[in-house]
């Protein structure tokens, strides 16, 4: 199957964002615990067991024989951090943490949806 320019530019640009983000979670891990909601335990384990999940599926995304495992995992990671960016979009303080704004909290909601559709779209 011939991969198309978009989707070469989508995978290598999906793979960098999810490493570069993924390390950030082990050297600035109280930038996220910031949005980690109050009802979960574990936080720090959380950040840090998330941000290696995000290397390990961003990786994977640019290997043809291992893309699909890489998607689906992506797909699944932002499934489940999901609530994070609710309580960011309800949460003055997680707000103030991270110097957004309400809007710019509530935009990272339909994000979610995007990069979801971008990895099921690089997944083949």
């Amino acid at each position: 199957m011939k991969v198309t320019i978009i989707k070469s530019f989508l995978i290598i640009i999906s793979s960098i964002f999810y490493v570069i983000v993924g390390i950030k979670h082990f050297i600035e891990p109280e930038y996220f615990l910031s949005i980690v909601p109050p009802y979960l335990p574990y936080h720090l384990e959380l950040v840090y067991i998330s941000g290696l999940f995000e290397i390990l599926f961003g990786l994977l995304i640019l290997f043809p024989k291992y893309r699909y495992y890489g998607a689906i995992g992506v797909i699944l990671l932002l499934v489940a951090v999901f609530p994070a960016n609710i309580y960011l979009a309800q949460s003055k303080e997680a707000q103030e943490a991270l110097g957004a704004t309400q809007e710019i909290a509530t935009w990272r909601l339909p994000i979610q949806g995007v990069l979801i559709w971008i990895a099921y779209y690089i997944r083949r």
